[in-house]
């Protein structure tokens, strides 16, 4: 008859058993304040009167809110550029000239053709008049009997001639000034002017370069006025319901992280981008820009408060523990106990919650150690140590 034999438990998995249930006990016991069976105090916070905010975050870029983008409106030769980027200038200044040669050449030639047709004006006047003279004088004749009607039909077809030329040296005149007019303006296009007061910001042609503006007007120049810009910040779409026209807002740069520039929200842009598949809307706030400090394509850091009290009673946020929707929080009492209180949470932040009643400024509230306050925010639900937290 064979024999079974009895499975024996592995030597070294009892032994590593032991060591994990020891350090265990080890644990609850240094968490309990050590071996000599005395619990050690737990760490307090005074409720402090101070300001919380809530806010939004987003990354946006620094535009000027007001610019121009200064085009040539005629083709030709780039001749001079009067200005250079960084350089402040007014309404008015002249910033460029294209080569005016041409438009010199079509602007006399129109004068001449002008001149031209005010002197054949004149002529075909005179000869209207003349014919108009000779009508009458031979209709008067005619009735007298003293001429035959067929010299009478011929002047009063002369008549007509001569007004119909006139007539069309007229047309002639206008077509011919407007001609003019046009190539005046052409001309005068020749020479860019400033249309705002700013600074110049960028150039994109260079002094020689041919100008072609028969399909689009080439940019010369962009001209910013800097004293006030725009910060366009990007936000999620979960967050832009919780963001109007007047939210107030602020922002840092990478240069000057510890400066806060303040500003209100001016626009919302319905039309989102989507960037890796995530959704964002595009938020203007205006700002000042008075010492220059702000320049176009600087990165902001930018946050929107979107609910913020004052003077409010705050704690820490892992002060508070909520049970079936039920918040509360542990006072040390005067015998130096804690005691639970039901209070009533408004705001919150990362660090601290507003609490609204149920707890007064300077009385000292439980708050957990480090280690429980993160099993207690890993186990939602569960007790802590000072109580139930959900």
């Amino acid at each position: 008859m064979p024999t079974t034999s009895r499975r024996r438990f592995p030597v070294w998995l009892a032994w590593a058993s032991a060591l994990v249930i020891g350090g265990l006990a080890v644990g609850a016991v240094v968490m309990l304040g050590g071996g000599g069976g005395k619990a050690r105090p737990p760490s307090t916070a005074t409720a402090q009167i101070g300001d919380i905010a809530i806010t939004v975050s987003a990354l946006g870029k620094i535009g000027p809110k007001t610019y121009v983008d200064v085009g040539a409106q005629v083709s030709g030769q780039l001749d001079v550029v009067h200005v250079q980027i960084g350089e402040r200038v007014e309404q008015g200044q002249l910033l460029a000239e294209i080569d005016p040669r041409v438009y010199e050449s079509r602007v006399e030639a129109d004068r001449a053709r002008v001149d031209s047709l005010q002197a054949q004006l004149a002529e075909r006047d005179a000869a209207l008049a003349l014919a108009r003279t000779t009508h009458e004088r031979n209709t008067s004749i005619a009735a007298r009997g003293l001429i035959a009607k067929d010299l009478v039909d011929t002047s009063g077809a002369t008549l007509k001639q001569a007004q119909a030329q006139l007539g069309s040296i007229r047309a002639q005149l206008r077509e011919a000034q407007s001609t003019l007019d046009g190539d005046v303006a052409s001309l005068s296009y020749a020479k860019v002017y400033a249309p705002i007061a700013g600074t110049v910001v960028s150039q994109t042609v260079l002094e020689g370069q041919t100008l072609n503006t028969n399909q689009t007007a080439p940019t010369l120049l962009r001209i910013a006025d800097l004293q006030t810009m725009t910060v366009t910040a990007q936000v999620a779409e979960a967050d832009i319901p919780r963001i109007v026209v007047g939210t107030p807002a602020y922002f840092s740069t990478l240069g000057q992280p510890d400066r806060r520039w303040r500003g209100t929200v001016r626009q919302l842009l319905p039309t989102p981008d989507i960037v890796n598949e995530v959704v964002l809307y595009k938020v203007l706030i205006d700002v000042g820009n008075e010492d220059g400090a702000l320049l176009p394509d600087m990165t902001a850091q930018v946050f929107f408060t979107v609910a913020e009290a004052s003077d409010a009673v705050t704690v820490p946020v892992n002060a508070i523990a909520t049970q079936a929707g039920v918040s509360h929080v542990q006072v040390i009492g005067e015998d130096g106990a804690p005691q639970r209180r039901e209070v009533q949470v408004g705001l919150r932040d990362r660090d601290r919650a507003q609490i609204l009643s149920g707890l007064a400024a300077g009385e000292r509230v439980v708050v957990p150690d480090a280690a429980v306050a993160a099993t207690q925010q890993g186990t939602r639900g569960g007790f802590g140590m000072f109580g139930p937290r959900r």
